[in-house]
């Protein structure tokens, strides 16, 4: 039906071909990461997922971003006008928000070509039997998904492992080799990955020749944000099996790649050794900061926790039966391991039970393509060989949704792209998928609904602020409620006067 390759292409050429260059890394100087979701949709006789004979299908990215930075916690606003965080996952799934708020706009306005269809009870809807919705990124997410095994003679990023290899949370390891500290040493031109990393389709593979180098990470801030209660990792007896020395290929691991992001308060800490031992796996982390700490979770964390709940977050839970969950995850070419991602994005919540009807922990597909973004740190590293001035993250993150209203929205810092401190506070300086204006659109949507249609939670109800509309949706909080209880206890969440904006 669908390859992890065609996936990559259908995304990279969108990117490259749908989009102006606004927001885009400057070339030789700048780099950023992608992701996107993809609607997978057969024919109205035929079910996405049905096994048997081929099916054919329509493949189409709805959402796309683009991205790698976070603001640190001084810089959050209690009027929800400011995105806290852009890293590309983040980026994507909120733009696919947009998009299924946009649809729910169509379905509910009787429009035939909507991706929803009336539900069994007045006010909700459903998705399609026949489509699905594929993730992408360009990069593992960081976090948990990103503490990936290096092998001695990795001849290719993406080097299988063991799950002892991927579970275990510390090993002794031979040899006295200095622990690597780049946030995503995958994406160090010196490492060894760099090195062996042969480029994707339309550009030129180059060996990188400079001696090895050990980068330290540039972000050391951990939020100071007060946690729920303590919760350590979930991983059951056999994911926390130690280690052994060597991979199935008998290559010896000699490390791990290491994630900037850093475990939260409660959470048991990495051990920071030298070697593969430096970091504990299966650990809720939170995102880095410069010199300001973050309050965002990893992107390894967040997925996991859309693998639950849906990716509809709680204010489109009002309008539909179901979540609208993923169906797969795939990954493009860096350093990788089918293990890693399976704990990280399943394996962690894998034991959670007794949900709400609707939710549950989903079998999520997670496969690797072997195609390289070409404006990832690599990529761009060895186009520019030794071209002069610093290699840096683009500042800039784009979001893009399948709506016929202004797709684009192009941030810097958590605003639109040239907003200056002085139009802080305009209808112009907010992005179209900052909390704010997601919650204008959703009031729309409701003010175009007579009462007598609205779902049972949105009637006889006097909801006013962001805050209230989300918790109104009574059986997605049951279902977060009972995730953090079980699996994500150190989850930092915001303060609730963080949502009080109407």
């Amino acid at each position: 039906m669908w390859t992890a390759d065609e996936i990559a292409q259908l995304c990279y050429t969108h990117y490259g071909t749908k989009l102006p260059k606004q927001g885009k890394p400057e070339p030789n100087r700048e780099w950023t990461l992608l992701a996107a979701v993809v609607k997978i949709q057969s024919a109205a006789d035929q079910d996405c997922d049905s096994p048997g004979k081929p099916v054919r299908v329509a493949k189409e990215v709805v959402s796309l971003g683009t991205g790698t930075k976070c603001i640190g916690q001084s810089k959050m606003r209690k009027s929800g006008d400011v995105l806290n965080d852009s890293h590309a996952e983040v980026i994507a799934r909120r733009s696919f928000q947009r998009y299924l708020l946009h649809q729910l706009q169509l379905a509910a306005s009787l429009e035939e070509d909507s991706i929803f269809i009336a539900g069994t009870q007045r006010g909700l809807w459903k998705l399609r039997s026949n489509i699905i919705f594929v993730f992408f990124s360009s990069h593992t997410p960081c976090g948990d998904a990103s503490i990936i095994p290096m092998l001695e003679f990795e001849d290719q990023p993406c080097c299988p492992v063991s799950k002892h290899w991927a579970s275990s949370p510390s090993v002794e390891v031979s040899g006295d080799l200095e622990a690597p500290e780049n946030k995503r040493k995958c994406e160090d031109p010196d490492s060894l990955v760099a090195k062996k990393m042969k480029l994707g389709p339309g550009i030129p593979a180059r060996e990188v020749t400079n001696g090895v180098t050990h980068q330290k990470s540039l972000d050391k801030q951990e939020s100071g944000q007060t946690p729920p209660a303590v919760s350590s990792s979930n991983l059951t007896t056999e994911e926390s099996a130690p280690m052994t020395r060597e991979a199935p290929s008998g290559a010896k691991v000699v490390d791990i790649y290491r994630t900037g992001a850093k475990c939260v308060p409660g959470e048991a800490g990495d051990s920071k050794k030298p070697g593969a031992a430096y970091h504990q796996v299966g650990l809720l982390r939170v995102k880095p900061g410069r010199g300001d700490r973050t309050c965002s979770m990893s992107c390894s964390d967040k997925i996991a926790r859309w693998n639950v709940l849906g990716c509809q977050g709680a204010l489109l839970m009002h309008f539909l039966e179901d979540p609208i969950y993923l169906s797969a995850v795939v990954i493009g070419k860096c350093p990788y391991s089918q293990e890693v991602m399976q704990r990280a994005l399943i394996g962690r919540c894998r034991n959670v039970s007794s949900l709400p009807k609707g939710f549950g922990v989903q079998e999520l597909k997670i496969q690797q393509s072997d195609l390289l973004f070409e404006q990832s740190r690599c990529a761009v590293q060895a186009r520019r060989a030794d071209s002069p001035g610093r290699l840096v993250p683009c500042g800039a993150a784009i979001s893009w949704s399948a709506v016929s209203d202004q797709p684009l929205d192009v941030t810097a810092n958590g605003f639109p792209q040239g907003t200056t401190k002085k139009g802080l506070r305009s209808l112009q300086a907010r992005s179209r998928i900052s909390k704010v204006e997601f919650f204008r659109s959703f009031q729309k949507l409701l003010s175009s609904i007579s009462e007598n249609k609205r779902p049972r939670s949105l009637r006889g109800q006097k909801l006013e602020t962001y805050q209230e509309y989300k918790e109104a949706a009574s059986t997605y909080q049951e279902a977060w409620n009972t995730l953090r209880r079980q699996a994500f206890g150190s989850w930092i969440r915001n303060p609730p006067d963080y949502h009080q904006f109407r």
